[in-house]
Protein backbone atom coordinates (compact mmCIF):
# COMPACT_ATOMS: atom_id res chain seq x y z
CA UNK A 1 0.00 0.00 0.00
CA UNK A 2 1.22 3.49 -1.08
CA UNK A 3 1.21 6.26 1.98
CA UNK A 4 0.89 9.87 0.84
CA UNK A 5 4.20 10.33 1.82
CA UNK A 6 5.93 7.43 -0.21
CA UNK A 7 8.51 8.39 -2.90
CA UNK A 8 7.98 7.87 -6.46
CA UNK A 9 10.18 5.48 -7.66
CA UNK A 10 11.99 6.79 -10.93
CA UNK A 11 13.55 3.96 -13.48
CA UNK A 12 17.47 4.55 -14.22
CA UNK A 13 16.76 6.11 -17.46
CA UNK A 14 14.87 8.83 -16.64
CA UNK A 15 17.42 9.56 -13.57
CA UNK A 16 19.68 9.83 -15.96
CA UNK A 17 17.62 12.49 -18.37
CA UNK A 18 17.02 14.49 -15.08
CA UNK A 19 20.48 14.64 -14.07
CA UNK A 20 21.91 15.61 -17.79
CA UNK A 21 18.87 18.53 -18.12
CA UNK A 22 19.71 19.52 -14.35
CA UNK A 23 23.77 19.57 -15.81
CA UNK A 24 22.78 21.64 -18.92
CA UNK A 25 21.00 24.35 -17.47
CA UNK A 26 23.84 25.00 -15.39
CA UNK A 27 25.80 28.17 -16.17
CA UNK A 28 29.30 26.22 -15.83
CA UNK A 29 30.80 23.01 -13.85
CA UNK A 30 28.77 22.10 -10.79
CA UNK A 31 28.93 19.83 -7.62
CA UNK A 32 26.95 16.64 -7.21
CA UNK A 33 25.28 18.46 -4.54
CA UNK A 34 24.29 21.37 -6.76
CA UNK A 35 22.35 19.01 -8.83
CA UNK A 36 20.60 17.06 -5.76
CA UNK A 37 19.30 20.18 -5.36
CA UNK A 38 18.65 21.28 -8.60
CA UNK A 39 16.54 18.20 -8.72
CA UNK A 40 14.47 19.05 -5.93
CA UNK A 41 17.09 17.58 -2.99
CA UNK A 42 14.52 14.42 -2.52
CA UNK A 43 17.45 11.58 -3.93
CA UNK A 44 20.04 10.72 -1.64
CA UNK A 45 23.20 12.39 -2.46
CA UNK A 46 25.05 8.86 -3.46
CA UNK A 47 22.66 8.31 -5.33
CA UNK A 48 23.02 11.66 -7.59
CA UNK A 49 26.79 10.18 -7.63
CA UNK A 50 26.20 6.95 -8.92
CA UNK A 51 24.16 8.42 -11.80
CA UNK A 52 26.73 11.34 -12.14
CA UNK A 53 29.33 8.39 -12.67
CA UNK A 54 27.00 6.25 -15.14
CA UNK A 55 26.96 9.10 -17.13
CA UNK A 56 30.94 9.31 -16.62
CA UNK A 57 30.75 5.98 -18.53
CA UNK A 58 29.01 6.68 -21.16
CA UNK A 59 30.71 9.62 -21.87
CA UNK A 60 28.12 12.11 -21.81
CA UNK A 61 29.68 14.00 -18.97
CA UNK A 62 32.87 14.83 -17.47
CA UNK A 63 34.27 15.64 -14.13
CA UNK A 64 37.52 17.45 -12.29
CA UNK A 65 38.84 17.57 -9.24
CA UNK A 66 37.61 20.78 -7.18
CA UNK A 67 38.95 20.90 -4.07
CA UNK A 68 38.30 17.44 -2.30
CA UNK A 69 35.29 16.71 -4.17
CA UNK A 70 34.33 16.75 -8.54
CA UNK A 71 32.71 19.38 -10.46
CA UNK A 72 30.62 17.94 -13.39
CA UNK A 73 30.08 19.35 -17.03
CA UNK A 74 27.66 17.59 -19.09
CA UNK A 75 29.69 16.66 -23.03
CA UNK A 76 26.60 15.54 -24.69
CA UNK A 77 22.57 15.91 -25.03
CA UNK A 78 19.61 14.25 -24.08
CA UNK A 79 19.12 12.74 -27.60
CA UNK A 80 22.35 11.76 -27.35
CA UNK A 81 21.82 9.77 -24.44
CA UNK A 82 18.66 8.31 -26.04
CA UNK A 83 20.93 7.21 -28.92
CA UNK A 84 23.72 5.38 -26.64
CA UNK A 85 20.33 3.74 -24.68
CA UNK A 86 18.68 2.76 -28.02
CA UNK A 87 22.52 1.47 -29.42
CA UNK A 88 22.78 -0.96 -25.83
CA UNK A 89 19.23 -2.14 -26.31
CA UNK A 90 19.92 -3.36 -30.29
CA UNK A 91 23.43 -4.36 -29.02
CA UNK A 92 21.37 -6.91 -26.57
CA UNK A 93 19.63 -8.65 -29.65
CA UNK A 94 20.58 -11.66 -31.56
CA UNK A 95 18.73 -10.84 -34.74
CA UNK A 96 19.36 -7.49 -34.90
CA UNK A 97 17.78 -7.12 -38.75
CA UNK A 98 14.35 -7.98 -37.23
CA UNK A 99 14.68 -5.58 -34.81
CA UNK A 100 15.38 -2.93 -36.84
CA UNK A 101 12.58 -4.07 -39.24
CA UNK A 102 10.17 -4.10 -36.42
CA UNK A 103 11.52 -0.51 -35.49
CA UNK A 104 11.53 0.84 -38.77
CA UNK A 105 7.97 -0.16 -40.01
CA UNK A 106 6.33 0.90 -36.74
CA UNK A 107 7.73 4.38 -37.41
CA UNK A 108 4.79 7.31 -37.93
CA UNK A 109 5.39 8.79 -41.67
CA UNK A 110 6.72 12.13 -40.36
CA UNK A 111 9.50 10.04 -38.53
CA UNK A 112 10.02 8.26 -41.17
CA UNK A 113 10.89 10.58 -43.21
CA UNK A 114 13.78 12.11 -41.36
CA UNK A 115 14.94 8.79 -40.95
CA UNK A 116 15.52 8.33 -44.81
CA UNK A 117 16.61 11.78 -44.83
CA UNK A 118 19.58 11.04 -42.29
CA UNK A 119 20.50 7.69 -44.07
CA UNK A 120 20.56 9.68 -47.39
CA UNK A 121 22.68 12.38 -45.92
CA UNK A 122 24.92 9.34 -44.18
CA UNK A 123 25.22 7.97 -47.79
CA UNK A 124 26.29 11.34 -49.21
CA UNK A 125 28.91 11.59 -47.07
CA UNK A 126 30.65 8.27 -47.53
CA UNK A 127 30.48 8.60 -51.30
CA UNK A 128 32.81 11.78 -50.57
CA UNK A 129 34.98 9.59 -48.48
CA UNK A 130 34.07 10.47 -44.89
CA UNK A 131 33.80 7.42 -42.61
CA UNK A 132 30.58 7.31 -40.24
CA UNK A 133 31.00 4.31 -37.38
CA UNK A 134 27.66 2.03 -38.34
CA UNK A 135 25.90 -0.60 -36.35
CA UNK A 136 27.90 -3.34 -37.51
CA UNK A 137 31.08 -2.46 -36.27
CA UNK A 138 33.08 -2.24 -39.81
CA UNK A 139 32.66 1.64 -40.08
CA UNK A 140 31.24 0.80 -43.43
Amino acid sequence: MTTPHARTRRGQGELEVQVLGALREADGPVTAAWVRQRLGGDLAYTTVVTILTRLLAKDVVSRERRGRSFVWTPTADVARLAALRMRRLLDGERDREAVLTSFVTALPPGDEQVLRALLDAAEAADDDGARHPRGDGTGH
